[in-house]
């Protein structure tokens, strides 16, 4: 009875790893980048692959430091091309701190991003921002490397 049901597991195994790349593809949420193709333009996979989509902050400051600025500026200079994207500035913390202290530094990451894209000539109205402080952390860990990757703004379309 045992070798029937090791069996039967097995086979349902193989059959499963029968699925054709494309279908995988699929499943993962790749688009049409992952084949090769290139990203339709004025989309959040065009932001990423040709601008950026992120900048970065020190420890406790909402300030845009000068190695960022170049990424916002590139930003905005993107958005002047597709003037129907309308996109949000998420503000990001590192684990550290209070969620209050937090949501509160991640908002003021967001509106220093969203001011340099405003300075750049994006129109008020088509920015949006929000924090979502320590709560959705782009890198698990408790050091500084991750937490140099949770200390950040991202600008996503809508």
């Amino acid at each position: 009875m045992k070798m029937k049901l090791i069996g039967a597991l097995a086979a349902i195994a193989l059959l499963g790893a029968c699925q054709s790349g494309d279908e995988n593809a699929a499943a993962s949420g790749a688009g049409s980048a992952a084949n090769g193709a290139a990203p339709r333009p004025g989309s959040q996979e065009d932001l990423v692959a040709n601008v950026g989509d992120r900048v970065f902050f020190d420890f406790d400051r909402s300030n845009i430091r000068a190695d960022q600025r170049p990424v916002l500026e590139r930003q905005a200079a993107w958005l002047g091309r597709y003037p129907q994207v309308q996109v949000s500035v998420e503000g990001h913390t590192d684990e550290r701190g209070t969620r209050e202290y937090n949501l509160a530094l991640g908002q003021r990451r967001a509106n220093a991003a969203r001011d340099v894209l405003v300075a750049g000539g994006v129109a008020p109205a088509r920015i949006s921002t929000i924090s979502y402080g320590k709560d959705r952390p782009a890198s698990l860990g408790s050091n500084e490397e991750a937490w140099a990757q949770n200390r950040r703004a991202v600008t996503v379309v809508r």
